[in-house]
């Protein structure tokens, strides 16, 4: 029985690995103009010919398929951070207003230092994103200890992401006309845009919070199993709470401040990502998160550019599409082990 579930777990990983590799390369390969694997690798080793083809695949595709790489990952990451917290399965960034938390405060900023001609520096944009999703998630917490339904805590959160809605609304009113473009362009969720600069940062914030992550994993797993149980083995709970909340805030100021509000991945991918693996120990759930999230995120950004070539589809359309029949799949499983 464990050489089976050590075989799965495997498989599963490689499973995710390769869909990791195979999106990369069909995003990088596929757009409105199309590359063969030859040309890139003459473009990437600098032996190409083309100067616009270099172009298309370094300073274009190369950046935005690996800021959908990371960003998918952190936002998937985020949302099992969020689940296990709450102990509930359609916890997440979006759904409970986290999102749009830090989405009200960085449209704050944005129109603020842009009707200024300041200029909003992609750190300014972080921490923006972050005091908004720390705002959210004090309101939710805030709102856990009043209610003890699942149902109810999820209607708390979207009416928390509709008050904030709400305000980034009325902040729009006073913007002008560019700045309505550029907060309704970034308010659509897109990877486009990206370059090694913003890669370069997301690295680093993710990297350090993927790994801080990693080091939860054993307080995590006693968490899991329940307040008590973890209290006996020492973990000191107050401290872990603090630490996933300042985490998952992380992850999501990151996603939202890049990307902007992208629903969804962080419900559905975890959940998928539990299913496969037949397990939700957090050692192996939080690589596997990370790279579920990422193979997520690489296909709908996929479909989101050549679906309706030269049109591009918001991600966050995409990413809709594909991750709420996973929620209603999640609750209409919950609601069926209750009944039986």
């Amino acid at each position: 029985m464990g050489n089976n579930r050590i075989k799965r777990q495997i498989i599963a990983f490689l499973l995710l690995g390769v869909g990791v590799f195979a999106f990369v390369i069909l995003n990088i390969c596929i757009g409105s103009v199309r590359l063969s694997l030859q040309e890139i690798g003459l473009a990437l080793t600098g032996r190409g010919s083309e100067e616009t083809m270099a172009r298309i695949v370094w300073d274009i595709r190369f950046p935005r398929t690996a800021a959908v790489l990371i960003l998918g990952g952190a936002l998937a990451l985020s949302g099992y951070l969020l689940q296990t917290f709450f102990n509930n399965p359609i916890a997440g960034p979006f759904v409970l207003g986290i999102s749009s938390g830090a989405k009200m405060v960085v449209a704050l900023v944005m129109v603020f230092f842009m009707g200024r001609a300041v200029r909003v520096t992609q750190t300014a944009m972080i921490l923006a994103a972050f005091l908004g999703a720390v705002l959210s998630m004090g309101f939710v917490l805030l709102m856990s200890r009043r209610v003890n339904s699942m149902s109810m805590l999820v209607v708390s959160g979207v009416m928390i992401g509709y008050i904030c809605s709400a305000i980034t609304e009325l902040v729009v009113t006073f913007a002008n006309d560019a700045q309505i473009v550029n907060l309704h362009n970034w308010s659509r969720g897109s990877f486009s845009g990206m370059t090694w600069e913003n890669v370069r940062m997301m690295a680093v914030v993710v990297g350090v919070a993927f790994w801080l992550v990693f080091c939860l994993a054993k307080p995590l797993d006693a968490y899991r199993l329940g307040e008590s149980y973890a209290r006996n083995l020492g973990v000191n709970l107050r401290l872990l709470r603090v630490e996933l909340v300042i985490l998952s805030g992380v992850l999501s100021a990151c996603i939202v401040a890049f990307a902007g509000p992208i629903s969804f991945v962080g419900i559905a991918a975890p959940h998928l990502v539990k299913k496969l693996f037949g397990t939700a120990k957090p050692l192996l759930m939080v690589p596997a998160c990370f790279l579920g999230g990422s193979v997520f995120c690489l296909f709908c950004d996929l479909l989101a550019r050549t679906l309706l070539a030269p049109t591009e589809l918001s991600v966050s359309t995409v990413t809709a599409i594909f991750g709420a029949p996973v929620v209603l799949w999640i609750m209409a499983e919950r609601k069926r082990e209750r009944t039986g």
